[in-house]
């Protein structure tokens, strides 16, 4: 069964392969089936709302069952900030180094006990007759205080579970913890009981 996915992101690409794959789902991003996607402005105030606002806009667009997520960094220090505007929180949409310059930049005086965070996803699965799943997953962790690690993406070296950076894991110790790897598997789990 063919899904589309409703993202320009390599690295999700990999993660809902691993994660779907085994449910006889083959997944697609818009340039394989000859589609040129609109990018939809992320307008809702929370990751359920934007997830949908992709999700449904992908499956208009290609008649295909569609996933979007969206997720971010919730901060405790900074009242969940940078949330929903996490990969533009620097200005530049998607500048991971400047994204995490102005967290270190911002938690410069905040301690160690109060430097809380989690990574949120939310997986939204949108189908062409209107049925539409939502699942969400967190990871709770904290923002360390220099960069570790070369894997992953985004706030991956400056976010800490335990005494590792999420940028220390590999790609199956990550599925395993992430915030989007625990959206996927209970996505996975509602397609195997609602749709499969």
């Amino acid at each position: 069964m063919d899904f589309l996915i409703a993202t320009h992101n390599m690295k999700k690409r990999e993660e809902l392969e691993r994660i779907l794959s085994p449910l006889g789902i083959r997944v697609l991003l818009a340039d394989e089936i000859g589609l040129n996607l609109t990018d939809v402005e992320e307008t809702g105030e929370t990751f359920e709302e934007n997830a949908l606002l992709k999700a449904v806009s992908g499956c208009k667009e290609s008649h295909l069952p569609c996933i979007a997520d969206d997720s971010g960094l919730c901060v405790d220090a900074l009242d969940g900030a940078p949330g929903v505007y996490s990969a533009r929180f620097a200005g530049d949409h998607g500048n991971d180094a400047k994204n995490n310059e102005k967290l270190l930049e911002l938690l410069n005086d905040v301690p160690e006990e109060k430097r809380t965070a989690r990574y949120v996803s939310v997986c939204a699965c949108v189908f062409p007759d209107g049925k539409q799943i939502v699942t969400r997953g967190t990871c709770e962790g904290k923002i360390g205080y220099e960069y570790r690690g070369s894997n992953g993406f985004g706030y991956d070296p400056l976010f800490y579970v335990g005494d590792k950076a999420m940028a220390e894991l590999t790609a199956q110790e990550k599925d395993k913890i992430s915030h989007r790897g625990k959206a996927l598997l209970a996505l996975s789990q509602k397609l195997k009981e609602e749709i499969l």
